[in-house]
């Protein structure tokens, strides 16, 4: 990060780094150079992290982060999730500094456990040689019917369309999830982009394929490593670190 700024015109805030890079965005975006300038935190973004109505509508973390980003002409909805990700911890680590107590399972036994994590020490995925970043399509090659997908990293605006969608189906007793994804991801098959053919494709896709693009996507992904090593019972044991509203919670509420 750099050092923080300020002038009369505006908040203290510091220029951050993106996972991605920036060139996914495109030559005319103001991300192109893998940079996003995000101010400090003050008691404005705190009524919005306790505000019930967010909260309740599901939106209180985008609107946090539309208040802290202050490069033009970006907003969470702009950026991959993986940037938004990085964007999210980079703003806690500003507000509060980088210890974050949160609560766990231990996969062995099931027992809830509070740890404090230590948010500075989270690195950026190394991305994968090989693969071109320039633009937001990617291609993969299905291992078993060797259909060719083209496809895109979802941005924040897809998340939502997505979480949506899934709580739609839940009402009705339906999970589809994987596919809801998926779906959303993919830009063509075979050259076919019409989404008739694409929703269908998807839904009858055979279990090793579906498998094997899920891993590629997640795989080339930009993306910081929300994930530590700790020690549980003598024995060092990689966990998620949680990254929900209570990533800021514990502290709003002070």
């Amino acid at each position: 990060m750099a050092e923080a700024k300020q002038d009369e015109k505006k908040f203290p805030s510091e220029v951050i780094d993106l996972p991605s890079g920036g060139k996914i965005y495109g030559k005319d975006s103001p991300l192109f150079n893998g940079k996003l300038e995000i101010k400090y935190m003050t008691a404005k973004e705190e009524d919005i992290l306790t505000s019930q109505n967010l909260i309740k509508k599901g939106v209180v973390l985008d609107k946090l982060l539309d208040s802290l980003i202050m490069t033009s002409g970006v907003n969470s909805k702009n950026l991959i999730v993986g940037d938004k990700n990085a964007v999210m911890v980079a703003a806690r680590i500003l507000a509060y500094g980088p210890e974050y107590q949160a609560e766990i399972t231990n996969p062995n036994t099931g027992e809830k456990l509070s740890y404090e994590f230590d948010l500075s020490s989270c690195d950026f995925r190394k991305l994968p040689e090989g693969v071109d970043y320039t633009t937001n399509e990617f291609q993969f090659e299905l291992p078993v019917t060797k259909s060719k997908i083209v496809y895109k990293l979802l941005t924040g605006t897809d998340e939502s369309n997505i979480n949506k969608e899934i709580e739609s189906r839940k009402k009705i007793g339906q999970s589809a999830e994987i596919t809801t994804r998926m779906k959303a991801a993919v830009v063509s098959i075979d050259g076919d982009d019409s989404r008739g053919f694409i929703n269908n494709f998807v839904d009858n896709m055979l279990s090793r394929d579906s498998l094997a693009f899920r891993e590629e996507m997640a795989r080339i992904s930009p993306d910081i490593d929300l994930s530590q090593e700790i020690e549980m019972e003598g024995e060092m044991v990689k966990v998620d670190i949680p990254m929900t509203i209570n990533f800021f919670w514990p502290q709003a509420g002070k």
